[in-house]
């Protein structure tokens, strides 16, 4: 979404959302979520998280389940990141958001090693 989002929701509320003015940006955004071992059960906290650092800056890790403690950023929840890279179409997103994950590091982690890939494929007719 390439608009404001704030003047949509205020539309929608509103009910004069075809007044609205909708911007969709050109590409693909895919999102990973990082999750600690034992989601959606049971989980421990408080595993530092490393790598963050070395995330592309065309990258964007939302927080979802850390904390800070002690000076370092820590798992805090089941869902711990949301790693989203942005391309010109789904393959470089999804490459993107992959190659940042990789970087990334805490105990337990998992994530889904699928996702996008099934966009991808009814894209390209397979």
């Amino acid at each position: 979404l390439e608009s404001d989002l704030v003047p949509i929701l205020e539309a929608v509320v509103e009910g004069r959302l075809r007044e609205a003015e909708v911007r969709w940006k050109e590409g693909a955004a895919v999102c990973v979520v990082m999750a600690s071992g034992g989601y959606p059960g049971s989980y421990r906290k408080g595993f530092p998280i490393e790598g963050l650092e070395g995330v592309p800056p065309d990258v964007v890790v939302f927080h979802a389940g850390t904390a800070f403690q002690e000076g370092r950023i820590v798992t805090a929840g089941g869902r711990v990141l949301g790693v989203t890279a942005y391309g010109p179409d789904i393959r470089t997103a999804v490459d993107r958001a992959y190659a940042a994950v990789e970087r990334i590091r805490f105990e337990g982690m998992h994530y889904r090693r699928d996702i996008g890939w099934r966009a991808l494929a009814r894209l390209e007719g397979r």
